[in-house]
């Protein structure tokens, strides 16, 4: 199966990321991918300064999943669209599954805020696998896959052969270039990547926008913790690999001698 992980550039507007979102999926589709995955609130873009956040409302919000409901429909292609979301009185960070026939399959909560976001979000609950064209999937939401390895452990034990990882990890104004996938002088991102794939037995595929001074690169890792592939840092497109899902055994993970509810 052909999988398509989408780096960005930050979107200006939520016109913008409706129209990045467009150009990649049908890029994506072009190259025969199932699914495609965006990073993490691409809609609206995940907030630079979390002192100031300036929500963007429901009905705004709603349009934006249904415009992108009928890009998936139109293209035959499952999309992961990570956004903000408000359920209830709730304000969350999710990721939506969209189906290649443009119905919602559900979405997941960021179960696990960095402390940085707990003004802005509240946590969501629980956990879900979803499916297309039989691959059984999980998701965890950039520090939940970084400093949280339950939350792909759990997807591994309910039979996912691959989790996805939309996160936000750099900026376009500051930091360093960095210029080879795994140096020992990067952050840490791209080391945790490997991790969670190796210590579950099933890929790992990690989104992140493309800027200027990336601290994580948008990367498939296989379920032996090697990179498949890595999209180059600041540059914006699609990462379409092959994946093998027979491969991605979770046996390291169902050998867990605890349960974790």
């Amino acid at each position: 199966m052909k999988i398509a992980l989408a780096s960005p550039l930050y979107p200006a507007s939520i016109y913008d990321a409706i129209k990045q979102l467009q150009t990649l999926v049908e890029d994506a589709a072009r190259q025969k991918a199932a699914i495609i995955c965006f990073p993490e609130t691409y809609i609206p873009g995940y907030p630079l300064d979390l002192e100031n956040v300036k929500k963007t409302s429901p009905e705004v919000l709603k349009d934006a999943l249904q415009k992108a409901c009928e890009i998936a429909r139109a293209n035959s292609i499952a999309i992961i669209l990570p956004m903000d979301w408000y359920e209830d009185e709730n304000f969350l960070n999710v990721a939506f599954v969209i189906s290649g026939k443009g119905n919602v399959a559900g979405y997941q909560p960021k179960v696990q805020l960095d402390p940085s976001e707990d003004n802005v979000w509240v946590a969501g609950k629980g956990r879900q696998l979803f499916e297309v064209q039989d691959l059984k999937f999980g998701i965890a939401i950039c520090h939940e896959g970084f400093r949280y390895p339950e939350t792909v452990r759990w997807a591994a034990r309910q039979g996912a052969s691959i989790v996805f990882h939309p996160h936000f990890a750099g900026s376009d104004t500051e930091g360093i270039e960095l210029k080879e996938w795994g140096n020992a002088g990067n952050p840490y991102y791209e080391k945790a990547m490997m991790m969670r794939s190796i210590e579950n037995t099933i890929y790992f595929a990690s989104v992140n926008y493309a800027t200027r001074f990336q601290e994580s690169a948008t990367s498939l890792i296989s379920p032996d913790g090697k990179c498949i592939a890595w999209q180059l840092y600041g540059k914006a497109g699609i990462l379409v690999a092959d994946i093998e899902p027979e491969l991605a055994t979770g046996r390291l993970a169902k050998r867990l001698k605890i349960n974790y509810t």
